[in-house]
C-alpha cells in the first residue's frame, strides 16, 4: 500500500510540510532587521545571515543559490526579502533568482530607501503579516510520500553511528525509496576512503564519475586554500574521543546513511533536487549547519539526523530529526534527540522493527509533529563558503 502523508500544495505544484512565512535577509547588513520584524509574526521565521556582501565569484554563487533556494522550499509560503540597499547580494539579484525557482509570493523592502531600519520593519512586519494571514487559510491535504524529499546527516558521530543510527537511517531510505520518494546522501567529505563502495552502486557511467570528481574536487580544493589535507581536521576531536579513529572509519559509517539502492544522480551544493528520484548524492562540506542548509535550499522538507555523540541542531525552514545510537546519549542529550536506535545494539529490536517504528513516526512529523529542535526552537544555518571575503 503507498504510504501517505498530510502536506500544504503551493502555486509551483510543489508539498510543504510547514506553512512558514520566510523574512529573507539579502545580506548580514539586514540580518538583525529581519530578526526583528520575524519576531512579530506568526509562523514567520528568518536566519542569522553571515554573507551576501564582499563576495565574489563562486563564493557568492553559493550564498545566491542558497538563499533563493530557501525561499523556494516547499515549507514556504511567501517570502518577504529586506535589503539593506548596497550589498552584492542586490535585492533584484536575490528576487530574480527566486522566481526561476519558483512563483510563490514575493514582497521586498530596502532599508536605505525606506528611510532607516524603523520604517522597513514597519512596512516589512505589515507585508509578513498579510502573508500570514493568507497561509493561515490553507489546509492540509493528502499527498503520496514520492512528493517527499528526505535529506540525511550525522554529525558529532561515534562508532555507534556507523553501527545503528546510520544504519537505521539507511533502512529510513530505503522505505522512502520504495514509497516512490526522494533521499539525499551529503557530506562528500565523509565519502572520502569509501567512495569506490558508493560508486558500484552508481546508476549509470555519468553518476559514477560524478561521485569520484566531487571527492576529487573537495580535497583539492581543501589543500589549495589552506595548504592542508581534509584529515588534518576530520575526524573532529569530539570523534575521536568517542572512537572513531580515521576519517575512514568515519565514511564507512556516514555513508549507511544512503541505504542500499541505487544512486541516481549527484546535485552540486543548494541546487535544485526533483520529488520521485530515489537516493541521490549533493556535494555538501562535513560541518552539519552548512550540509543541512544545502540540502534545504534544495528543496528537502525533512532532514534525518543521526549523531552519536549529541547535538542540539535545526533549521528555521524545514524540521530536523535527531537520532543516536548511543545509549549514554539518548539519555544524557535525551532533550534534543527524537529517536533511540541503541536497541539494535543491544539486541531489543531488530532493525526491520526499530525502521517500521520510526518510518511511521517520520509521516507524523511530516503531518506536523514537531521535532525536539523545532520545540526548543534550534535553527543553526551556514552557507558554504568558497572563498574569503574581498
Amino acid at each position: 500500500m503507498t504510504r501517505t502523508f498530510w502536506g500544504y500544495k503551493r502555486s509551483d505544484g510543489r508539498i510543504g510540510i510547514r506553512n512558514h512565512i520566510l523574512v529573507l535577509p539579502c545580506s548580514v547588513c539586514a540580518s538583525d532587521t529581519t530578526r526583528i520584524i520575524a519576531g512579530q509574526v506568526k509562523e514567520a521565521v528568518t536566519f542569522n545571515m553571515q554573507l551576501g556582501c564582499s563576495q565574489v565569484g563562486k563564493d557568492f554563487e553559493y550564498t545566491l543559490n542558497t538563499i533563493a533556494g530557501f525561499a523556494a522550499n516547499p515549507n514556504i509560503y511567501a517570502t518577504v526579502l529586506v535589503s539593506l540597499g548596497c550589498e552584492n547580494a542586490q535585492l533584484n539579484l536575490v528576487k530574480k533568482e527566486i522566481e526561476k525557482r519558483t512563483n510563490k509570493p514575493i514582497k521586498s523592502v530596502i532599508i536605505q530607501e525606506e528611510g532607516g531600519t524603523l520604517k522597513a520593519i514597519e512596512k516589512a512586519t505589515r507585508y509578513a503579516k498579510e502573508f500570514s494571514a493568507e497561509a493561515s487559510t490553507l489546509r492540509r491535504e493528502e499527498f503520496p510520500v514520492s512528493e517527499l524529499i528526505m535529506g540525511t546527516e550525522c554529525g558529532g558521530s561515534d562508532p555507534t553511528s556507523g553501527l545503528a543510527s546510520n544504519v537505521l537511517i539507511g533502512k529510513l531510505s530505503d522505505k522512502m525509496v520504495e514509497n516512490g520518494g526522494t533521499t539525499v546522501l551529503s557530506e562528500t567529505t565523509e565519502f572520502i576512503g569509501a567512495e569506490h563502495i558508493l560508486a558500484r552502486r552508481a546508476k549509470n557511467e555519468d553518476v559514477r564519475r560524478r561521485i569520484y570528481d566531487i571527492i576529487h574536487r573537495y580535497e583539492k580544493h581543501i589543500h589549495d586554500n589552506t595548504g592542508h589535507e581534509v584529515r588534518d581536521g576530520n575526524p573532529s576531536p569530539g570523534n575521536k574521543e568517542g572512537g572513531l579513529s580515521t576519517l575512514e572509519e568515519k565514511s564507512l559509517g556516514c555513508i549507511h546513511k544512503g541505504g542500499s539502492t541505487n544512486i541516481n544522480a549527484v546535485y552540486d551544493y543548494s541546487n535544485q533536487l526533483k520529488a520521485g528520484e530515489g537516493l541521490v548524492i549533493m556535494d555538501t562540506p562535513g560541518n552539519d549547519p552548512s550540509s543541512v542548509a544545502g540540502m534545504i535550499a534544495g528543496g528537502c522538507q525533512i532532514v534525518v539526523f543521526s549523531t552519536g555523540r549529541g547535538t542540539p541542531t535545526g533549521n528555521p525552514i524545514a524540521p530536523v530529526v535527531k537520532i543516536t545510537g548511543n545509549r549514554e546519549t539518548s539519555k544524557t542529550m535525551a532533550d534534543n534527540l527524537d529517536w533511540d536506535a541503541s536497541p539494535i545494539i543491544y539486541g531489543e529490536k531488530t532493525l526491520d522493527e526499530l525502521s517500521d517504528e520510526y518510518f511511521d513516526e517520520l509521516i507524523e512529523f511530516c503531518n506536523g509533529k514537531v521535532t525536539k529542535a523545532e520545540a526548543l526552537g534550534y535553527t543553526e544555518l551556514a552557507i558554504q563558503r568558497g572563498a574569503n571575503f574581498v
